[in-house]
C-alpha cells in the first residue's frame, strides 16, 4: 500500500466531469446555467493534402484552418427560459443575435478550474425530446449551437 496516492500524500486526481455551470452572458437567470450535459468543446485542423510528383508512397498533409465542432447542450426543459426565448426569436424570427457563453468546469467549493468562452455563438437547432406515455421521463431539450472559436482560461 506504500504506493498508493491520496490527496494527502500529495497525488493527482483529475477533476470531475459533471460539476459545471453555463453562462450565457447577457441572458438569462440562475436555472439558465444548469445543464445536464455539454458536449462539442473540440477545435481541430483542416488539412490540405499533397501530392508530390514521383513519390507515390505518401502525401503531404498540410494544416490550413481550424474549425470548432457545434456546442451541444442538453437539459429538463424549462417552462421559463430566456435562452430558449433567445433561441426561438433567432430560430423562427430569424433575429439572430450571437452572445459570448461561458463553460465553467468547478471544484468541490464551487471554484472555477478552466474556463470556455465560446465567442459569437447562435442557435443552429433546438430539439424537445420524445413524449412517451409508456416512458417515465423529464422532457430533455436539446441546444446545438454554432460559434466563431473558443478560449480557454
Amino acid at each position: 500500500m506504500a504506493n498508493e496516492k491520496g490527496p494527502s500524500a500529495g497525488g493527482y486526481y483529475p477533476p470531475v466531469g459533471f460539476h459545471f455551470k453555463v453562462e450565457f452572458q447577457g441572458i438569462g437567470n440562475d436555472n439558465d446555467v444548469r445543464f445536464q450535459s455539454v458536449g462539442g468543446l473540440s477545435v481541430e485542423y483542416d488539412t490540405e493534402s499533397i501530392k508530390e510528383g514521383g513519390e507515390n508512397r505518401h502525401e503531404h498533409k498540410l494544416p490550413t484552418r481550424t474549425k470548432f465542432a457545434d456546442l451541444s447542450l442538453k437539459r429538463g426543459m424549462l417552462t421559463d427560459s430566456a435562452v430558449i426565448d433567445w433561441c426561438k426569436k433567432a430560430l423562427f424570427d430569424r433575429e439572430f443575435k450571437p452572445v459570448q457563453l461561458i463553460v465553467t468546469l468547478m471544484n468541490s467549493e464551487h471554484e472555477a478550474l478552466k474556463c470556455w468562452k465560446v465567442n459569437n455563438a447562435w442557435p443552429r437547432k433546438w430539439a424537445v425530446s420524445d413524449l412517451n406515455a409508456n416512458e417515465n421521463s423529464i422532457v430533455v431539450e436539446t441546444l446545438d449551437l454554432s460559434y466563431s472559436f473558443f478560449t480557454i482560461d
